[in-house]
């Protein structure tokens, strides 16, 4: 009724074989993705730091260089070394808020406590910075 199958499957014949190219676990990739936006938002916050310089910039600076090195294994982020161009620290705001929130997404979901709690504390920084009267009615 059936004709049997007279080749190999090409899943079998490429089975026993080691791959081409490297394959990185789910936890492998999460730490790269979390690397990626939390050295994206050094990067706005070191801008923020050059139009507006102040101690918690620095502080918060320094912690997420921390955790994208803690990531990368010990390599240290690039940093913004001269002003950038002048932009408005309200889109630098609004930009540094969305990269900590999707900082906090892939934080949570690697559930990286560090990294979340300094995502999260970002989010909060930068909404008082957009919304100052807010926060004093709280």
């Amino acid at each position: 009724m059936y004709e049997p199958i007279r080749t190999k499957s090409v899943h079998s014949t490429t089975a026993g074989r080691p791959s081409d190219f490297p394959h990185r676990s789910r936890e492998e990739e999460l730490d790269i993705q979390l690397a990626g936006h939390l050295a994206a938002l050094l990067a706005v916050t070191d801008e923020l730091r050059a139009s507006a310089p102040s101690t918690e910039l620095d502080t918060a600076a320094d912690r997420l260089a921390g955790q994208v090195a803690r990531l990368r294994g010990g390599t240290a982020p690039a940093r913004l070394t001269a002003p950038a161009d002048d932009l408005d620290p309200t889109v630098l705001h609004q930009r540094a808020q969305a990269l900590a929130g999707r900082a906090l997404v892939v934080a949570a979901s690697r559930a990286d406590t560090a990294a979340a709690i300094l995502s999260a504390e970002r989010i909060d920084a930068h909404a008082a910075a957009l919304h100052p009267q807010a926060l004093a009615a709280r």
